[in-house]
Parts: structure tokens; sequence; C-alpha cells
């Protein structure tokens, strides 16, 4: 007999993110919208992995078994998904409407579709989900860690927005002083953007520090940037320097995995990572390189932009440091 079910998309789920061991509540939204760069049947199951923490109840256990065996789901009716996720057919079309589809059929040819691709050009990534073991071979989880990366940024590539990374990469061009903000993790992913950037001439600070963040956001004018970096959007310093920077007329971005966080909700401009963990990895530290592509995307489509400042600005710093490099043996 089918259950009664209310399905709450968009509830409360908690969210540890790498900012510290606390879980922290998502806030409830109610958009459905996909993002701009996603057709139909692009990029499915990196869509539901995004939308995961949002789903709750049974509309999560559909999400769930779609990502279990996203092959077996392709060749699933409705009732068949519904079954085994132990939903009802409705809950079903209620999650295929969450994720942007008309109805079943579309989505059930989209993930056949991208299973197929998958399997013709990567066969060596089908044991992605697999545990990596403490006895397992360093061989094995050097291929496990491999393809999870690969993996990973694909679907990063998949759910990108290239129109807001060059709506970044202007207001950075532009900026008299662009503030990066994030915390454990993400202020490590975080330095290395203010590192390159300081090196084409970008006058760039990164922010670990509460106290000192929300100083400098204190500081910004319109026509500044600040970006917050935080896997799962839900960090309450980055939140709240971010929003400090905002609320002085400065440009804000976001760089998350959820597109529907806290981070985001505020941001003016969102950059979209994924994220594929495994055993001893979690999703936190996985969005790592993730984050670093799309970061080193953003530095070059800001050079791109100051091409001749950049490029004078580099050799500068270049000459500055060469002499602190060992000299070239003579053959």
């Amino acid at each position: 007999m089918a259950e009664r079910e209310v399905d709450t998309a968009l509830a409360g789920t908690a969210v540890v993110d790498a900012a510290g061991p606390e879980a922290r509540a998502t806030s409830p939204a109610t958009s459905t919208a996909v993002p701009a760069q996603l057709g139909p049947a692009d990029g499915i199951l990196a869509r539901v992995r995004a939308r995961l923490p949002e789903f709750t109840g049974a509309l999560q256990r559909v999400a769930e078994q779609v990502l279990t065996n996203p092959a077996s789901a392709a060749r699933a009716t409705i009732v068949e998904l519904a079954e085994r996720s132990g939903t009802s057919p409705a809950t079903v079309t209620r999650f295929c409407r969450a994720l942007g589809f008309e109805g079943y059929a579309d989505l059930r040819l989209g993930i056949a579709g991208e299973t197929g691709r998958a399997a013709r050009s990567a066969g060596w990534q089908i044991d992605i989900g697999r545990e990596i073991q403490p006895t397992d071979p360093l061989e094995r989880v050097l291929g496990q860690i491999m393809a999870a990366d690969t993996r990973a940024m694909q679907d990063t590539a998949t759910l990108l927005n290239l129109a807001e990374v060059e709506r970044a990469a202007d207001a950075i061009a532009r900026a008299q002083r662009v503030n990066i903000f994030g915390a454990s993790g993400s202020a490590l992913v975080g330095e290395e953007l203010q590192f390159s950037l300081h090196r084409i001439g970008v006058a760039a600070w990164a922010w670990t520090d509460v106290h000192n963040g929300l100083a400098s956001a204190a500081l910004l004018h319109a026509g500044d940037v600040a970006l917050g970096i935080s896997h799962s959007g839900q960090t309450r310093e980055t939140i709240e320097m971010l929003a400090e920077s905002g609320s002085h007329g400065a440009t804000t971005v976001a760089l998350t995995s959820f597109p529907r966080s806290p981070l985001a909700e505020l941001a003016d401009i969102v950059l979209l990572t994924a994220t594929q963990a495994t055993t001893f990895r979690p999703d936190a530290l996985s969005a790592r390189h993730p984050q670093l592509v799309v970061l080193d995307l953003l530095y070059i489509a800001v050079a791109q932009r100051t091409h001749e400042r950049s490029h004078a600005a580099f050799q500068r710093t270049a000459r500055a440091v060469d002499g602190h490099k060992a000299p070239k043996e003579t053959s």
C-alpha cells in the first residue's frame, strides 16, 4: 500500500563543512531552478548529488537509489524505482520536477545517456563507489582517488556556469581591492587564489580570522570584490564576512558545492563545484581539487582581462625572486 508522504524538498539537513566538526542547518528554500548551463539531459547525477543534502524523507530515498545504481534506475519503470526506494510513483514524479524535468521519462532517458557515455569513455571509473579498505594496496587506493577526482572535476565542468565565471573575472579585473574569505581547508584554497592574483598585480587579501576579516570587509566599497569559499556554504564565519562585504556595496562571490546554501543565497555571483567522496576523504576534503580548478580558471580569466598589466607584473615579480633560485648547471 502506498505510503502517505509529505515531502519537504529543502528542509533543514545538517551538513558538516571543512570549517569544523559542528553541523549547521541548511536554510529552507523553494526554488527548483536548474543551473543555467545544464540542459535536461546533462550532468544529471552531478545535479542529484548537489541537491542530495537538501532533500529529506522520501525524496532523499529516491535520490539515494538513483545515485547507488544509476544504470538500474535508467532501466526501471517509475513503479519499480518507487518500490526500490520505498516511496510512491507520485514521489518519484516530484523528485523529477525538483530536478527540472517534466516527468520520469525525461529523467530516465537522461540517466541512460549519461551512464552510457561514462561506460564508453571511462570504464575504469565504474568502481568509483567502492569503499577503500584499510588493507587495500596503494596502487588500488591511487586508482580510486584518481577516478573520484576525475569524476568530480568532470561534474564540476558540467555544473559550472561560465557566464558567472566571466562576471566574477570582470568584477575582479576592475576592483581596487579583493577580499577572500574561508576557514580551515577552504582557507588554504583561498590563499592559493590570493597568491596568484598578487603575482599579476591584483590587490587581494585572504582572511581566515573572522575579526580581521570583518574589519577588512567593513572597509570595502562599491566596485570592490569579496569571495567566500565554503564547500557546504554553511560556514557561519564565511557567511558573516561575505554579508558584511555586501552591505558596503562590494560585489560578492560564493564558491560552494550547494547552490541553495546560505552562502550562495546571499552572493551576487555563485560558482559551483562537485565532489566525489571516498573512504578517508569526506566531501569537504574531496572538494579541494575542483575548487582549485575553478579558482585557477577564474585567475586566468582575470589575467586575460588585464593582459598587459598582468604580463608586466608577472615579469617583475619573477625577476624579484629569481635570485633565490639555485643556479642552473652548465654542461
